[in-house]
């Protein structure tokens, strides 16, 4: 069927900042944090296929998750940079038209989130969920002084989901060899526009022991 999208779900990090335990794997709600953001996308009935790209260390409790929630659900190994471990999903995700990457350390990402990024890449071929800026923005200088205050105007915070035309971020990836940040910066190193849809101030990322508390109390008032 020619519209449809798949999904590929980043959980190969290295949790570096969460004090040696797998921020993926921890109990969050009672449930595995991962298991949030892919029932998410299981559920959503725009997605029919999902990959999920792991680590050697947390392979063999992902796919015991994956039995229990989303056995149809593709694993795959992810790679040394996060651009790498999406590349891998790509290569691993049966044929669609429209692809979404998503970080499996936001928990919170909703079908709402989803529907906007599917809508701005069906518009323009790739569109990203992002915030408004609201703190004020200090740029500093390798001493750790303040040399500047930036224009808050033209700047949003980047989130997860973000959708591409499938064909459009294979070409992108084969593109540019330097590391990214996220995939959005790929299509831009083309010159090509990405559309901006609404994320949520909800929709955190989880990186460290702070994160998982204040995503369990956003979880709370669902």
């Amino acid at each position: 069927m020619a519209d449809e999208a798949g999904a590929v779900i980043v959980a190969a990090g290295s949790s570096q900042r969460m004090g040696g335990i797998d921020k993926l794997l921890v109990p969050l709600a009672g449930r595995p944090l991962l298991a949030h953001s892919i029932e998410t996308f299981v559920e959503h009935p725009s997605v029919r296929s999902v990959v999920v790209v792991v680590s050697e260390a947390n392979q063999p409790e992902v796919e015991d998750l994956l039995g229990d929630i989303a056995p149809s659900a593709i694993v795959v190994l992810g790679g040394a940079r996060r651009r790498d471990s999406v590349r891998a999903g790509l290569g691993a995700l049966p044929r669609c038209e429209y692809v979404l990457v998503h970080d499996g350390a936001r928990p919170l990402v909703t079908a709402a989130m989803i529907d906007a990024a599917l809508a701005g890449a069906r518009e323009k071929d790739a569109a990203i969920c992002a915030v408004q800026v609201s703190d004020t923005v200090k740029q500093v200088d390798n001493y750790g002084f303040s040399r500047r205050t930036m224009d808050r105007a033209g700047l949003m915070l980047a989130q997860t989901p973000q959708a591409f035309r499938l064909e459009l971020l294979l070409r992108a990836h084969a593109a540019h060899a330097e590391d990214v940040t996220d995939d959005a910066m790929l299509v831009e190193l083309m010159g090509l526009p990405v559309r901006i849809v609404a994320g949520s101030s909800r929709n955190i990322k989880v990186t460290t022991p702070d994160d998982l508390v204040l995503a369990e109390a956003l979880l709370k008032q669902v």
